[in-house]
C-alpha cells in the first residue's frame, strides 16, 4: 500500500533523537470556516515559499535494512519515537510495521498485528501506544481488506468502524490519536467513498466527523487540543485538506496552483503538514508542506527527492517524518530534526503467530448523530494513533 497521493490502504491505493529535538524550525458547536488558499505573501506563487531550516537541523534518510528499496515513516511522537512500515505491498512484497526509536539508543521493533499478513503502523503517541491498519491478505490485484487497529504495550486489539455501509473487501483504518486516547481514522463504505470518524479507546465509542460540502472524508491526525486534520473530496471533484478545531472552527487548505491538498498530521502548535499535487497523471509531482494560521503554507522538499515528498507527522518540537521517491524509483523514509542521524541495523523479521486467543474486538457501538466531532475528554490515559 502507499500513502503517495492519499491515505494508503493495504494494497490499494487510495494513501529524533540521537541529537536533540529542541527548537523550532525557521518558517518566517456549529462549524464555522475559514477558506486558507495562501502562500505566506501572494496568490501568485505557484508554490509557497520553501522552508528555511533552523542551524542545526537537516534531513536524514532512515530506512530499515530489511528492505532498503520501501519504506515510509508516518508518525512521530515528543520522545524521538517513529511509526513506520516497509515494503510496498505488491504481491510477495507485504507491508510490515515497525517503531524506530532514536535516542542515546536507537534501534528498530518489529510491530505486526498478530496472524496478519500486512501491517502498517501510522501513529505513536506520548506513552507509546501506537495504531494503524493491517490485512489478511496480499493480493496481486492489491485489493485487499483492511482493520484498524491499536496497541497498548503489546497487545493488539482490532478496530472497525461499526456500519452495514461498508465496501467489500472492507476497508477501515486508524491514523491518528491524542494523549486524551482518542483515535481518528476512516472506513470506505459501499459506494466507495470514506467517512471520517473518531473512536475512544477507553471509552469504546465512535462518532463520525462530518465535514460540509464533502463527499468523501478521512481524518488523518488529532492533537492534544482535540484538532484535527484530514482532507476531504468536494462535488467538483477537488480534494482539499483540512483543520477542524476542537470547538468546531473549520480551515479549508488547499494549496494556489495544486491539483489536491492533504493534511496528515497536526501537532500541539496547530501546526499542519501534509501534501499537495501539482499536475495529474504522469505529470503529477508531490510537494511536502507545514502550514499554520501565524506563517501560512511553506513547502517542504527532500533534496533527493524533489517533486515527489510527503509529509506524514509532526511533534512539538517542529521534528518532521515522511517518505520521498529517490532517483533509483526507491521510496525512502525521511527525517527532519535538529542533528543528522543514521538508521540502526534492523532485526530480522520473524513471523507473527496468531495467539490463542484473539485479538480484542472493539464493541459495536452506534456512532453518535451530531454533526460535530465530540469533544476530547480531559482524562489522562495512555494513548494511541
Amino acid at each position: 500500500m502507499s500513502r503517495r497521493t492519499v491515505v494508503a490502504v493495504i494494497g490499494v491505493a487510495a494513501v529524533a533523537v540521537g541529537g536533540a529535538l529542541g527548537g523550532v524550525l525557521a518558517v518566517g458547536g456549529h462549524h464555522s470556516s475559514s477558506s486558507v488558499s495562501l502562500s505566506a505573501n501572494s496568490h501568485r506563487e505557484h508554490h509557497p515559499r520553501e522552508m528555511r531550516m533552523a542551524s542545526g537541523w537537516s534531513f536524514s534518510k532512515l530506512n530499515n535494512s530489511n528492505d532498503p528499496t520501501f519504506n515510509q515513516l508516518l508518525g512521530i511522537n515528543n520522545r524521538g519515537q517513529i511509526a513506520g512500515y516497509f515494503g510496498s505491498g505488491a504481491a510477495g512484497h507485504p507491508n510490515k510495521g515497525y517503531l524506530l526509536s532514536l535516542g542515546g539508543f536507537s534501534a528498530f521493533t518489529n510491530e505486526n498485528f498478530p496472524g496478519g499478513i500486512q501491517t502498517q503502523v501510522i501513529g505513536i503517541n506520548d506513552t507509546g501506544v501506537s495504531v494503524g491498519f493491517w490485512s489478511t491478505q496480499n493480493t496481486k490485484s492489491m485489493t485487499n481488506n483492511n482493520f484498524g487497529f491499536y496497541d497498548w504495550h503489546g497487545q493488539f486489539h482490532n478496530v472497525n468502524f461499526p456500519t452495514r455501509n461498508m465496501a467489500k473487501p472492507p476497508v477501515n483504518q486508524l491514523l491518528g490519536v491524542n494523549d486524551s486516547n482518542i483515535a481518528v481514522g476512516f472506513f470506505t463504505g459501499s459506494k466507495g467513498n470514506s467517512h471520517a470518524y473518531a473512536y475512544s479507546i477507553p471509552g469504546g465509542w465512535f462518532h463520525r466527523i462530518r465535514i460540509s460540502g464533502a463527499v468523501s472524508s478521512t481524518a488523518s491526525g488529532i492533537n492534544n487540543r482535540g484538532d484535527i486534520a484530514g482532507f476531504y473530496t468536494g462535488r467538483g471533484g477537488v480534494t482539499r485538506g483540512f483543520l477542524l478545531g476542537a470547538h468546531g472552527h473549520l480551515y479549508r487548505l488547499s494549496v494556489p496552483g495544486s491539483s489536491s491538498t492533504m493534511a496528515f498530521g497536526v501537532n500541539d502548535n496547530r501546526e499542519v503538514v501534509g501534501t499537495y499535487m501539482v499536475g495529474s497523471g504522469n505529470n503529477a509531482k508531490s510537494f511536502g508542506f507545514i502550514w499554520s494560521r501565524d506563517f501560512g503554507f511553506r513547502t517542504v522538499n527532500d533534496p533527493h527527492g524533489r517533486g515527489a515528498t510527503t509529509l506524514n507527522g509532526i511533534n512539538d518540537a517542529g521534528a518532521l517524518v515522511g517518505f520521498y521517491t529517490d532517483a533509483k524509483g526507491n521510496t525512502d523514509g525521511l527525517l527532519v530534526a535538529h542533528g543528522h542521524f543514521r538508521a540502526p541495523l534492523a532485526p530480522p523479521l520473524t513471523t507473527t503467530p496468531m495467539p490463542t486467543a484473539s485479538p480484542t474486538v472493539t464493541p459495536t457501538v452506534q456512532p453518535t448523530s451530531t454533526m460535530t466531532p465530540a469533544p476530547v475528554p480531559t482524562g489522562t490515559g495512555p494513548t494511541h494513533f
